[in-house]
């Protein structure tokens, strides 16, 4: 069920005060069963000893000064999109009868988006005139000159980002580079000397630690911080519909809900562990299982979009079980650890190397791999290139495989500021990178059979593209009344037209139309759209 956003505030209002009591008359027994010679008749509690006062103030204060250190660094992000067709979902809609962007969104993320958000909507509907649609995220300074890190759902489709900082300053915001498969983004203001939060080690985490977890939840409450620890590290990835998207996700109990994404969570330390991103809830409001980046990820990322404003993820072509007590016997496998493959792709790096449906992957390059989860995180931030041996175990005997790392493509791109149609990182006027219209890509997007064409993959917000109502997901079928077969085609008959505007039809949301995409000749000498 869709559930708006103003509704979740409504829920937490009404639970908060008896909550809150709860919480009292749980302390008030715990401090009753510890004095044992106090009795419930007495109506008198015992004080407490100063040495226990003394802890719990030390703690408090090392918690007040990480908040008040880590705070400033945390912004929270407006964001103004440009929205297309939608329908609207009434509170009884049964999730599985909805359609549109808001079904291709997991169901772990559908609580962050409201219908009439920027991801709601739905195919099939007669087309309307676009709506600018708002909304609110988190995000984190990283360095002094205005680099934030947040979640690429958080700016996805911006044409406007506003920063407001919690000293009450404001900044215009620009998109330096987006990273889809990662769900991460960084964005930019200008300044000097702004606060700023260190990287931390997110490899060094261990269940129990405390944490803290920063961030503006509902939109409304800015510059919240709520405490809790690790619950658990390297969960999996949620994505059903995408099993290439890399998990190693950091679980905690630190109080994460909408409006949280892009947050920072921190270590004791008030060092950067981890981008806040997601919640499962039934209800749509925080439930004790809030996720994470880790910093393992984020920092790769973030690093390589600031440089070159995109990503370039490792790959090697294969799909993954993880070794469990109920499969290791079949394997010949002692230990319950490793990553089983079930699957080689064709022509991968996987396949190159000989790998085979079967083998199970236990090391790289000498570190035990527990799982699938952590082998895609450890491939994906590698370069591809790079020359790494996998210690398997085939048919139960021992083997050293060794690997040279291809790069993940996703289509035609993976991650990119604005990439440029059949070559990643030529960026030309338009600001549209399309990709071939695949299998994969079909059934992601739940595209017929019947639509042939070159898929959209990105729009840059203010391009020419977005003008022309272009989006993510549609289809252009032709150029200039002659049907487009690849995205090569694509390109090469944009470029053709010499500068001249090119009449597009496009499939959007179940619908064709066409549609005029104004060119200028400087487009012309650009190797990219």
């Amino acid at each position: 069920m869709a559930v708006t956003t103003n509704k979740l505030v409504g829920k937490t209002a009404r639970i908060a005060v008896p909550a809150g009591t709860a919480a009292a008359l749980v302390l008030g027994a715990a401090l009753f069963i510890h004095h044992n010679g106090v009795h419930a008749s007495d109506g008198y509690a015992a004080p407490i000893d100063e040495s226990s006062v003394s802890a719990l103030t030390d703690l408090d204060k090392a918690m007040e000064t990480v908040a008040s250190q880590v705070t400033p660094a945390v912004v929270n992000v407006a964001v103004t999109s440009r929205g297309g067709e939608q329908q609207v979902a009434s509170d009884d809609q049964d999730e599985g009868q909805g359609s549109g962007q808001q079904q291709q969104v997991p169901p772990q993320f559908r609580q962050f988006f409201g219908p009439g958000g920027p991801f709601g909507g739905g195919f099939g509907q007669a087309p309307q005139q676009p709506q600018i649609q708002h909304g609110i995220g988190s995000g984190v300074i990283i360095s002094p000159d205005g680099y934030i890190v947040t979640n690429n759902h958080v700016v996805d489709g911006a044409t406007q980002i506003r920063v407001t900082m919690n000293d009450r300053r404001t900044f215009n915001a620009k998109v330096i580079g987006t990273d889809k498969l990662t769900d991460l983004a960084v964005i930019k203001i200008d300044g000097h000397g702004l606060p700023n939060i260190p990287w931390g080690d997110s490899n060094k985490l261990r269940p129990g630690q405390t944490v803290l977890a920063f961030g503006s939840p509902f939109g409304y409450f800015q510059f919240s911080v709520t405490r809790g620890i690790i619950s658990a590290l390297d969960r999996p990835n949620p994505y059903a519909n995408d099993p290439r998207k890399p998990g190693g996700f950091i679980q905690t109990d630190a109080a994460i809900n909408p409006g949280n994404s892009g947050g920072a969570l921190v270590d004791a330390r008030g060092e950067l562990i981890g981008i806040n991103t997601f919640i499962i809830s039934d209800s749509g409001s925080f439930a004790g299982a809030g996720f994470a980046i880790p910093a393992q990820i984020a920092r790769n990322v973030a690093e390589s979009l600031v440089k070159t404003g995109t990503v370039h993820h490792g790959y090697l072509g294969i799909s993954m079980n993880d070794v469990t007590p109920d499969n290791a016997n079949f394997f010949h496998l002692q230990e319950t650890t490793g990553a089983i493959i079930s699957q080689v792709s064709p022509d991968s790096p996987a396949s190159r190397a000989g790998l085979k449906a079967g083998d199970v992957i236990q090391s790289l390059n000498g570190k035990n791999i527990p799982n699938g989860s952590a082998l895609q995180v450890a491939v994906s931030t590698m370069a591809p290139g790079a020359d790494i041996q996998l210690g398997i175990i085939r048919d139960g005997k021992s083997q050293t495989v060794n690997v040279k790392v291809g790069e993940f493509q996703g289509g035609k791109q993976v991650a990119s500021n604005d990439e440029g149609g059949a070559t990643p990182g030529k960026t030309g006027k338009l600001g549209l990178a399309v990709q071939d219209l695949t299998q994969d890509a079909r059934q992601q997007m739940q595209i017929p059979s019947r639509v042939n064409g070159a898929v959209v993959a990105n729009v840059r917000p203010g391009s020419p593209a977005e003008d022309a109502g272009l989006a993510p997901g549609d289809v252009i079928v032709e150029v200039n009344r002659n049907p487009v077969s690849s995205a090569e085609q694509f390109v090469n008959d944009v470029h053709a037209s010499s500068g001249k505007d090119v009449l597009l039809l496009v499939w959007s949301r179940g619908n064709a139309t066409y549609r005029v995409l104004h060119t200028d000749d400087a487009s012309n000498n650009q190797n990219g759209m």
